[in-house]
C-alpha cells in the first residue's frame, strides 16, 4: 500500500467523508488492506455488475458517490457514480468512461482535486453574489438618481474585472492549501 493512499484517505476522514472499498479480491485480503487504510466498510468478492448495484445503493443512501477504479470491471460503476475517477495506468475503457483521471496514480491527488473543487465552488458563489449585487445596486441607483452612462458602464465593467481577479485566486491554490488546512465537509458523501 502506497503512503499516498493512506495520506489521501486521511484527508477524507478529516473532511468527514465516508470511504468504502468495493473489490473483487477475497474478503480476507480486502479486510487486511481496508484495515491498513482505515476503511471500515468493505465489499469483497464483488463482480462487475455487483459493483454497479453497490454504487447505485450508495447513491440512494448518500446522494452522491465518487468512484475510483482502474479496470474494465469498474467501468459500469464509474459511469453510474456521480463522479468517476480512473487510475492513470488503468484500462482504456475505465479511462474513457471516467470523469477524471489520476495520471500518476497518486491517490493523494484525489484529495487535492477535492480541495480545489471546494475552493472553486466558494469562488463561483462569491463571483455570482458580487456580479448580481453590482447589477442590483445599479438598478436601484437608477430609480433614485440618474447615473451617467459612462459611470454605470465603468462600475459594471469594474465588477467584471473583480470577478475575474477573484477567479484567478485559484491559480495560487496548491497541495499545501489542500493538506494543511482541511475543512469539514458540509455533505457526507461516499468515495467508493
Amino acid at each position: 500500500i502506497k503512503c499516498c493512499a493512506v495520506d489521501g484517505l486521511e484527508y477524507f476522514r478529516k473532511q468527514e467523508i465516508n470511504t468504502v472499498m468495493i473489490t473483487g479480491d477475497n474478503e480476507l485480503t480486502a479486510k487486511a488492506i481496508g484495515k491498513e487504510l482505515g476503511i471500515t466498510r468493505i465489499y469483497a468478492n464483488v463482480l462487475p455488475e455487483q459493483k454497479l448495484d453497490i454504487v447505485k445503493e450508495l447513491k440512494k443512501e448518500y446522494g452522491g458517490v465518487a468512484m475510483v477504479g482502474d479496470g474494465i470491471n469498474d467501468a459500469p460503476a464509474l459511469v453510474e457514480a456521480t463522479i468517476g475517477i480512473a487510475m492513470g495506468d488503468g484500462t482504456d475503457v475505465a479511462i474513457d468512461v471516467a470523469d477524471g483521471v489520476l495520471v500518476n496514480n497518486d491517490f493523494q491527488k484525489l484529495s487535492l482535486m477535492h480541495a480545489i473543487s471546494r475552493k472553486l465552488k466558494r469562488i463561483v458563489i462569491q463571483n455570482i453574489v458580487l456580479a448580481l449585487s453590482v447589477v442590483l445596486l445599479l438598478i436601484a441607483l437608477n430609480f433614485v438618481v440618474t447615473l451617467p452612462m459612462g459611470l454605470a458602464v465603468a462600475i459594471h465593467e469594474g465588477s467584471t474585472i473583480l470577478v475575474i481577479l477573484n477567479g484567478l485566486r485559484l491559480l495560487n491554490f496548491n497541495e499545501k492549501h489542500a493538506i494543511k488546512k482541511p475543512k469539514r465537509s458540509k455533505f457526507n458523501k461516499k468515495i467508493a
